[in-house]
């Protein structure tokens, strides 16, 4: 992390700041270890896959990656609102 994007409790005191910069960039890093954890749902699933997929597989396969899908969206979201929009990615 640089200094250009001071952590914790010193955002508080930056200012022009109140706590709804820190607020914000907790539900960034909530809403991105979320994410994390459902790609390594989805990589851990994959893992295991057996050679042949059953229709059970599928159907699991398709909530894994509705649910990263949904955590993502949620991720730009949260980092959008933290002041750290990417326009291009994920957007048409």
């Amino acid at each position: 992390m640089t200094d250009l994007y001071p952590t914790g409790d010193d955002d508080r005191t930056a200012p022009g700041r109140g706590t709804g910069v820190t607020d914000e960039r907790e539900l960034a890093r909530r809403t991105a270890a979320a994410h994390t954890a459902a790609s390594r749902d989805v990589e851990a699933f994959l893992r295991r896959l057996p050679e042949v997929p059953s229709p059970g597989d599928v159907a699991e396969f398709g909530a894994l990656v509705a649910r990263e899908e949904l955590l993502r969206a949620e991720r730009q979201e949260a980092t959008d609102a933290a002041g750290l929009p990417i326009p291009s990615v994920g957007r048409p």
